[in-house]
């Protein structure tokens, strides 16, 4: 008997190592996600000057879905018409998303954008959870939104690097259901292979007739390597970590970006931020992380 419990026990522990195993790894990757996601936005400024917001989501799109296609080769005829749905409106989804945060940080500082790119799925989730004390959770974003909108002389940004934001973060709500959904639905990285494709295809009309004729011999290797910082390293660390840690966790720690993205925008694009503005931040950080704790 008592080997029995002891036998129990060791499963026990075992299973509970192997989960949190599970769940570190995926806080790493979410990690390594979000500071490519940022540092390559940041890194993307002179792209995004030379080819514009569109041009510049379409070719990192374009050599993102490349790359991954020739690594995963996706078996295109095989997947049903459900699998297909999710992934184009996946792909769809993500194109819009990218030339829309491209375009907004474009106009205003990287913080801002990103700040105010949380509004979208923080609001998104705390509704879903009907009218109720889980509301602070968006309205002390918002204030940390509006601290971070302010630099000490005056209002920073213009309205249609605001619009584009709420507009790129609108579509990150929708991408993060449908990146659980396609995890689920495909094997492997197929899914994000195809979605990609779909990207690259809906980005075309906007971004290449602005980006072609830009284009020369250094330009094709440095879309590449932002390629691969945005959207192809990140999109397949977030996949990966989805399969192995609960939603809610991924959220949490997803909560970090603003801050991530306010360090990127400070070491590379040389964007200082007041004590009110890093105030800011920690209130759409301290909102982000609450609203998804408290959902859980």
């Amino acid at each position: 008997m008592e080997e029995r419990a002891n036998a129990g026990a060791g499963t026990l522990t075992a299973e509970a190592s192997t989960a949190f195993g599970g769940v570190a790894t995926g806080g790493l990757m979410c990690l390594l996600s979000m500071s490519s996601i940022q540092f390559g936005a940041a890194l993307s400024s002179s792209a995004i000057s030379t080819y514009g917001p569109a041009g510049a989501s379409w070719l990192r799109l374009a050599f993102a879905a490349i790359i991954l296609a020739l690594v995963v080769r996706p078996r295109i005829v095989s997947y049903n018409r459900a699998q297909w749905t999710s992934a184009l409106v996946l792909g769809a989804t993500t194109a819009l998303m990218t030339m829309s945060f491209f375009a907004a940080i474009e106009r205003i500082p990287l913080g801002l954008a990103v700040a105010i790119d949380f509004l979208g799925p923080l609001s998104v989730a705390t509704i879903g959870y009907g009218l109720s004390r889980r509301l602070i959770w968006p309205l002390i974003a918002a204030l940390g939104v509006l601290a971070l909108a302010h630099d000490g002389d005056g209002w920073v940004g213009d309205i249609g690097g605001i619009l584009f934001a709420l507009g790129a973060g609108t579509g990150w709500a929708i991408y993060i259901v449908l990146t659980k959904k396609i995890g689920a639905s495909f094997k492997g990285l197929e899914g994000l292979s195809i979605s990609l494709m779909v990207a690259a295809l809906v980005a075309t009309p906007f971004g290449f007739a602005g980006a072609v004729p830009q284009l020369d011999a250094y330009g094709l290797v440095e879309m590449a390597g932002l390629a691969i910082l945005v959207p192809l390293l990140p999109y397949t660390l977030e996949l990966v970590a989805l399969r192995r840690m609960p939603t809610a966790s991924f959220g949490i720690l997803m909560s970090l970006e603003p801050a991530i993205a306010a360090l990127a925008g400070f070491v590379i694009l040389a964007q200082p931020m007041t004590l009110l503005q890093m105030a800011g931040t920690a209130l759409v950080v301290a909102a982000s992380a609450g609203a998804t704790f408290a959902a859980r």
